[in-house]
């Protein structure tokens, strides 16, 4: 039997959220699922074209993390499923999109695609679609914010398929030997590609995965914002304040299959749809909000159609912007 998706936590160690932390998490999260979803009818439309791996269903672990963060200071970093990590880290939804369609308004003007994104403003390094090369990269980053006293931390985001990459231990050794301020943010979603945890890995707790390097780590609910942010602040301030690395395994679950082109059929309709009745992020956000009366169906619902604009906005936008330029093809690169 598959090992369950979501630590259970008892109701008194849960802790709790502000009203404009409850809001702006909704927001946030509402924005990355209607984004995805559009970003999937695209695709299916033929306007996006190459990879295109979804973030629904785990909404609640960038956001967590980033509210947690000092954000636009701390660097953070992820593999391919990298839209929602970019939109909470205030990238600009139109620039998401057209990054998707290949256009020159994208982020990487078109030339990066889904997986390939990146803001030096953000402090937001990728989007990298070499399977655990980010736990390296954000590493480095790590070093050298040590190496600048400047106070950041680096968070590095990789799924469970990616914890079994060698270069992923080599990163804890180094992080650790140095005492470098690095979170490292395992989204265990279950499943890496179409195999389960439990047929891949020999230690499926992830949070363990640290320990003969001496990094502490714990196993937290991916599926509740108030567990990922509470969490992610006890981490984050673990690195800043000079005591080293840290592991943090969400316990997560992805809706749609590993790309655009899975058709996930090495787990059950039931367990999707329970998971969704279950544990989706987004609706217990609301359900907190209108029992704490920090909302109205009515306030809800006017959200819900600001965010709907937002990104029939991204999408116009990126299938009317004109293509790059065949000169685009020689800049931003290095030549002998």
């Amino acid at each position: 039997m598959a090992r369950k998706a979501v630590a259970k936590t008892a109701k008194s160690n849960v802790p709790e959220l502000s009203k404009e932390q409850e809001l702006a998490a909704y927001r946030e999260m509402l924005l990355i699922r209607r984004f995805e979803e559009k970003a999937g009818q695209m695709y299916g439309m033929g306007l996006i074209g190459g990879f295109c791996h979804l973030y629904i269903g785990q909404e609640a672990v960038v956001t967590g993390v980033t509210m947690a963060s000092q954000k636009g200071k701390d660097a953070q970093i992820t593999g391919y499923r990298d839209h929602g990590h970019m939109l909470v880290m205030g990238l600009d939804p139109k620039g998401v999109m057209a990054e998707l369609t290949g256009r020159q308004g994208g982020l990487s003007k078109g030339k990066g695609g889904s997986m390939h994104m990146f803001s030096n403003e953000h402090r937001f390094y990728g989007g990298n679609g070499i399977v655990g090369a980010q736990v390296s990269l954000g590493t480095g980053l790590a070093f050298a914010s040590k190496y600048r006293g400047d106070n950041t931390v680096s968070i590095s985001y990789f799924g469970d398929g990616a914890a079994n990459q060698g270069q992923v231990y080599e990163s804890f050794n180094m992080a650790k030997l140095w005492n470098l301020p690095a979170v490292y943010i395992v989204e265990n979603n279950r499943y890496g590609m179409g195999t389960s945890v439990e047929r891949a890995s020999g230690q499926p707790d992830f949070s363990k995965r640290g320990i003969s390097f001496g990094i502490e780590g714990e196993q937290v609910d991916g599926m509740d914002v108030r567990m990922t942010y509470d969490a992610a602040k006890r981490a984050i301030e673990h690195a800043r304040s000079g005591k080293g690395p840290y592991i943090l395994e969400m316990l997560t679950y992805r809706y749609r299959g590993h790309s655009m082109s899975d058709p996930a059929k090495y787990r059950s309709k039931d367990e999707v749809s329970t998971m969704r009745a279950e544990h989706d992020p987004i609706e217990q956000v609301k359900q907190r909000i209108l029992e704490k009366r920090y909302g109205t169906e009515e306030s809800l619902k006017e959200l819900e159609t600001e965010i709907r604009a937002i990104v029939t906005e991204a999408a116009d936008f990126a299938t009317s912007d004109p293509e790059p330029a065949a000169s685009e093809l020689w800049t931003d690169i290095y030549a002998a």
